[in-house]
């Protein structure tokens, strides 16, 4: 297949390196020094805990013209980044398009490209369990030996998923599929954005917020508040495991997280370079306008939202 990788940050390096192994015909978008590092060097991924380097050999293009037809199109970005990515995906003539990442508003974004692309757009939305940075021309992979992808539409079965299980089958991802993206995302951002609080609190310093016990109890309770918002317009919390978790099993929620703190792989997970603060940004106002629809007091998540690290005493 010729599949484009719009997009050569962490997530969208790694997608390409995947789907070179699995013996597709990649490209990469890519601008400015990044494009250059590609072309030069090749997509060099260190893998974090598989304790090996790799390099895979993708063609580079800086802009994607109307005529540069895909088989699929990955589009693999921070969620800040869509917008303005959508008037050149419409114009394309390509006509199958994955967007990958956290996504507040697929539903505006797939009308969009329907709406103003000269040909029928197929469209889904995707996420992929990984994490990692990028470091001296390199991307630093963090992820587990079978990576996870949930992908899906809105609202009903892709027809087309044919298309995706052909890019995915030789690669080392299980990916699964979903009726509903839409929910999906929402239930995932509700429960991202109380997590990456807990850095924000310590200035970073996980080891000292691991101890904090009033912190992770809040962090817990306002999870389980976003789960009341997104219930309240009409959402259903998928998957459904997760709002038991915050609101049934809250010390077990609380032991799992303070273990996650303790160790390297939930320090990295939460550390300021996997995370992107412009992006849980973007993500706190889409969920601040669910909470004005649903007209509801979200207490626990408010005082997390100022909360500060305790005075340490000498």
């Amino acid at each position: 297949m010729k599949i484009l990788v719009y997009g050569a940050g962490v997530l969208g390096s790694y997608l390409a390196h995947e789907l070179v192994r699995g013996g597709h015909n990649v490209t990469m978008l890519a601008r400015g020094r990044r494009a250059e590092e590609l072309e030069k060097n090749g997509n060099v991924i260190r893998h974090y805990f598989q304790l090996q380097t790799t390099v895979s050999h993708v063609s580079v293009i800086r802009e994607l013209q109307p005529n540069d037809v895909y088989d699929l199109i990955f589009v693999v970005m921070k969620y800040p980044d869509f917008e303005a990515v959508l008037p050149t995906l419409a114009a394309n003539h390509s006509s199958h398009i994955v967007m990958m990442g956290n996504n507040a508003s697929p539903g505006d974004m797939e009308k969009y490209l329907q709406t103003h692309s000269p040909v029928t757009k197929k469209v889904a939305f995707a996420f992929q369990t990984i994490a990692g940075w990028r470091e001296d021309a390199r991307v630093i992979s963090v992820r587990s030996p079978r990576t996870q992808i949930t992908i899906g539409g809105l609202g009903e079965d892709l027809s087309w998923r044919s298309v995706i299980d052909q890019a995915l089958v030789n690669t080392k991802y299980k990916w699964t599929y979903l009726t509903n993206m839409d929910e999906w995302l929402k239930s995932h951002f509700v429960i991202i954005l109380p997590l990456n609080s807990i850095a924000t609190s310590y200035n970073g310093d996980l080891r000292r917020a691991a101890k904090d016990k009033k912190l992770l109890k809040l962090v817990i309770r306002a999870v389980d508040e976003g789960h009341q918002v997104l219930e309240k317009n009409g959402f259903t919390v998928t998957p459904a495991a997760q709002k038991q978790f915050a609101r049934k099993k809250r010390k077990l929620f609380y032991i799992l997280l303070k273990i996650m703190l303790s160790t390297p792989i939930g320090r990295i997970l939460l550390s300021d370079k996997a995370v992107s603060a412009n992006e849980m940004t973007a993500l706190q106002q889409a969920f601040d306008q669910l909470k004005i629809r649903a007209n509801m007091a979200t207490p626990h998540w408010d005082e997390l939202q100022h909360y500060s690290a305790p005075v340490q005493r000498s």
